[in-house]
């Protein structure tokens, strides 16, 4: 114990020093742009982490400076001085204490995503302009419009040597971690503490503006600004929702990362509330002590979980060196050059505009809201923009509910109903229309793309479906399931595919079904309807590995749908389909060791706790036996894979004068030699997997069993073999043999179906009922 408590010591001290060895830069650089004192900078990294780091919700979270205040922090610096800024920052901790004790936290992230990124992006816009001016030798205007005004005669006016130095220092950022070779060991050094020590060195003896920290005085007591209190009371709500949110979404951020590790090694989830009430304690202290608004920051926290962070005590370490740093090396950090640290933070602005996030919000048609909260933030302000972000999404909401669109499409066999949007009592008068124009006795097809209707629009499209099967129609709510809503009673009542009639409606108008349209039609269907139902439960199965509870082995006649006829789902069985059902014995030639790879996979890698053989009616293979025509010397490759069934034959008796055997049905006389020898067939393959070794000693252990299983296609009846008796009885709901037949495996060997669970979703039992 007292060991693994080291290496989580040695662990935490070594990922501490390299958050703080990327802190010190970044946090002098937020310090110059905000125009605030720049040991300010330092007194905020040490704040967020001694307090945040001790008290907040998110163990592997660095807070320092609040990289999404700089605008904010810049403003308040320019109006009303350092003093008021400064007890702007005591306020919004303590409305963040406030917030937090109400645990209001999770609600915060419901904010729109689109909004967040905006304003982020339009942050680090104003940034990036702003510190462009300072990477020129000049400095930065009052606004980002008079940013860019500003620029061209900036350009014509810049200092010999600032440019070169700030284009020095971004590209060591960038290209550090993609040293190859003998310099990989470099890439141990953090991008910006490597960029602003080269930056410093090649800057020697040049003369151009550096970091000058003042000598330590105690920090002057916060002043509100004199200023009407409505505009205080917005600095204050500005400060307190910017610095919360980039808080709690680096806090979710880097719980990703920490959930990534293995269990051992991974510290509790996030405590969101909190984590607010930690960030808001370290702007009261922050505050009172000359500090910058504290913020968690998605850069620090990464950083801390790459480097190998266990606990919080990594945090709290690097809030250590940062007072060491600032009460012991003040005077080194002077020949730091100005461009540098201007250079690191307008990068820092580039990649809070992330084209990933632009893209994402363009996917999900929320780009005006994005695109509205970057500009209202860029030309008038942090505050504003986030009501204008707010205001645009309520407005494309509020739209998106009232506006709707309805149209008819004709293919074969069907017409095609498409509504898109929501369903609400403004659309059902276009709706009836639209039914109206519909032709009596047609198969309907009902597209709902939306998640809301209303209930005029339910009674609507409930009245017209049930008025339309008394006419000898036929609808279908293609709502993502395919689901019945209504059809006339000479209609199939079960609906496993879509639709039953030569599937018409599934196979492109301008593609015959003999060039795979039928094939591409079903594939389209399942995309559009049965994806989004079954996508979250095959994304646990990718992310978690298959453990089927079953094997089943089949023929590979088209007419045995495993999934129909087991109720079965993703995940759930094993299929092992070839011609006949056959189990070669050990043995046999090299052409069937992909069967027997099957059945050792299943049995000794995915542990099944059960096997099934399942025959059928009218099998093939079967047919292929007992015919007259059939050459036993033939090289074909079905002839040579049908030889593996000729001990079923000759288990029925010599060819040319088959038995009356062992074989029977339970409830009906067996019809015929074709049916007698499937029935034969499935035992003997039975035979053939207790032959194989890995099979044997499972079942010897009493964690594997046997079943076999005879499926009669035309009347739809799976029957049970009870091999004790050669019998094979039929599978129905009052029968209790077959619980004792099929279910006898141990419940704990598999994911197999046991007795009782319910039988994997049909997706039209997915949606809502209309």
């Amino acid at each position: 114990m007292e060991g693994k408590s080291m290496r989580v010591h040695r662990s935490d001290l070594a990922a501490s020093i390299t958050v703080f060895l990327i802190a010190v830069p970044l946090s002098l650089g937020i310090a110059l742009v905000t125009g605030a004192p720049l040991h300010a900078g330092l007194i905020a990294a040490a704040v967020g982490g001694l307090v945040a780091g001790s008290l907040g919700g998110a163990p592997l979270q660095v807070s320092g400076a609040a990289t999404g205040l700089v605008v904010v922090t810049a403003d308040l610096v320019h109006r009303y001085g350092w003093p008021a800024t400064c007890a702007v920052t005591v306020l919004a901790g303590l409305a963040q204490i406030l917030l937090g004790t109400l645990r209001v936290a999770r609600a915060a992230l419901a904010l729109s995503p689109a909004v967040v990124h905006g304003m982020l992006a339009g942050i680090g816009t104003v940034i990036a302009l702003g510190q462009l001016h300072v990477v020129l030798g000049g400095s930065p205007q009052s606004s980002a419009l008079e940013n860019i005004r500003a620029l061209p005669e900036q350009l014509m006016v810049a200092h010999p040597t600032t440019p070169v130095i700030g284009a020095l220092t971004v590209a060591v950022v960038l290209g550090w971690p993609g040293l190859r070779g003998s310099f990989t060991r470099l890439r141990a050094i953090p991008a910006p503490l490597a960029a602003v020590a080269l930056a410093t060195a090649a800057s020697a003896g040049q003369s151009m503006p550096r970091v000058q920290l003042p000598t330590w005085q105690a920090p002057a007591l916060p002043e509100l600004p004199a200023a009407p209190v409505p505009v205080l009371a917005a600095a204050v709500l500005t400060v307190t929702l910017v610095a919360g949110m980039e808080s709690l979404l680096s806090a979710v951020a880097v719980d990703t990362l920490r959930a990534k590790r293995p269990a051992p090694h991974a510290p509790p989830p996030a405590d969101l509330d909190r984590e607010l009430l930690g960030q808001g304690v370290a702007n009261t202290v922050s505050g009172l002590l000359g500090g910058l608004p504290v913020a968690g920051g998605a850069i620090r926290g990464s950083a801390n979980v790459e480097a190998g962070a266990r606990t919080r005590a990594a945090t709290v370490l690097h809030g250590v060196w940062m007072v060491l740093c600032a009460a012991l090396a003040a005077r080194a950090l002077d020949a730091i050059p100005l461009a540098a640290l201007a250079a690191l933070v307008m990068l820092v602005g580039v990649r809070m505009v992330n084209f990933a996030h632009i893209r994402h919000v363009q996917r999900h048609r929320e780009f005006p809201v994005y695109a509205a909260t970057v500009g209202a933030v860029v030309l008038f302000g942090v505050l504003q923009g986030l009501v204008a972000g707010v205001a645009v999404a309520v407005f494309l909401a509020l739209r998106r509910l009232t506006r709707t669109r309805i149209t008819i499409v004709r293919e074969p066999g069907c017409h095609r109903v498409r509504v898109t949007g929501q369903l609400t009592f403004l659309a059902v008068p276009r709706l009836t229309r639209a039914f109206a124009q519909l032709p009596e006795g047609a198969n309907v097809i009902v597209e709902l793309d939306g998640s809301f209707m209303d209930h005029a629009a339910y009674e609507a499209l409930n009245g017209w479906s049930t008025r339309h099967r008394l006419r000898g129609g036929r609808a279908v709510l293609g709502d993502g399931a395919g689901r019945i809503v209504s059809e006339p009673v000479s209609a199939h009542a079960c609906r496993p595919w879509t639709p039953w009639r030569n599937h018409h409606c599934t196979r492109p108008a301008s593609t015959p079904a003999t060039s795979g349209g039928q094939l591409l039609g079903g594939v389209t269907a399942f995309q559009r309807n049965t994806a989004p139902l079954v996508r979250e439960e095959l994304a646990r199965l990718a992310r978690e590995g298959q453990s089927p509870g079953q094997l089943f082995l089949t023929c590979a006649d088209s007419r045995l749908v495993t999934s129909m006829i087991t109720s079965s789902g993703p995940g759930d069985l094993f299929t092992v389909r070839n011609v006949g059902n056959l189990m070669p014995p050990p043995g046999s030639e090299a052409s069937c060791d992909s069967v027997a790879a099957a059945v050792e996979y299943a049995v000794d890698v995915l542990r099944v706790s059960s096997i099934t053989v399942c025959g059928h009616s009218g099998c093939g293979a079967m047919q292929a036996l007992l015919g007259s025509d059939h050459d036993p010397g033939a090289q074909t490759p079905l002839a040579r894979w049908l030889r593996h069934g000729r001990p079923s034959l000759a288990r029925m008796g010599r060819i040319g004068r088959l038995g009356r055997g062992e074989v029977a049905l339970a409830d009906r006389p067996v019809a015929d030699d074709l049916e007698r020898l499937a029935l034969v067939n499935v035992m003997t393959q039975l035979d053939h997997l207790m032959a194989h070794p890995c099979v044997a000693r499972r079942v010897s252990e009493g964690t594997l069993h046997l079943h076999g299983m005879y499926f009669h296609v035309a009347e739809a009846q799976a029957y049970i073999l009870d091999r004790s008796t050669s019998v094979f009885t039929a599978v129905r709901p009052d029968n209790p043999l077959v619980g004792h037949l099929m279910y006898d495996s141990d419940p704990c060997g598999g994911r197999g179906r046991r007795p009782g669970d319910d039988p994997w979703p049909d997706p039209r039992d997915l949606t809502t009922k209309v």
